[in-house]
C-alpha cells in the first residue's frame, strides 16, 4: 500500500524525500490530496514497507511542517 507523508511546507518536504532516499528509501514528491485538508500541501509518497525507516527519520528530524501520516485504499486517503 502507499503511504503519505503530509507537508504545508514544500521545502521540508523536499528535503524529507532527499534524506529518505539518502536512508535507501524509494520515495518521491506529490501532490497531497484533498483528504488532508492542508491546502496546497505536498507529500513524501513511499511504499508501507518503508514506513518503520520513515517514522524514525521523521522523529529525528522534528519537521514544524509535518501534518501526518496519510494510507491509500480503495476508497482514497485516511490518515493513520
Amino acid at each position: 500500500m502507499t503511504i503519505l507523508a503530509v507537508f504545508r511546507s514544500r521545502a521540508q518536504a523536499l528535503d524529507c524525500v532527499s534524506r529518505l532516499r539518502e536512508a535507501g528509501v524509494p520515495a518521491q514528491l506529490v501532490s497531497t490530496p484533498r483528504e488532508a485538508e492542508v491546502g496546497c500541501g505536498v507529500s513524501v509518497k513511499f511504499e508501507e514497507a518503508f514506513l518503520p525507516r520513515a517514522r524514525a527519520l521523521l522523529q529525528k528530524r522534528k519537521y514544524s511542517s509535518f501534518s501526518g501520516w496519510m494510507k491509500r485504499t480503495e476508497r482514497g486517503f485516511f490518515y493513520l
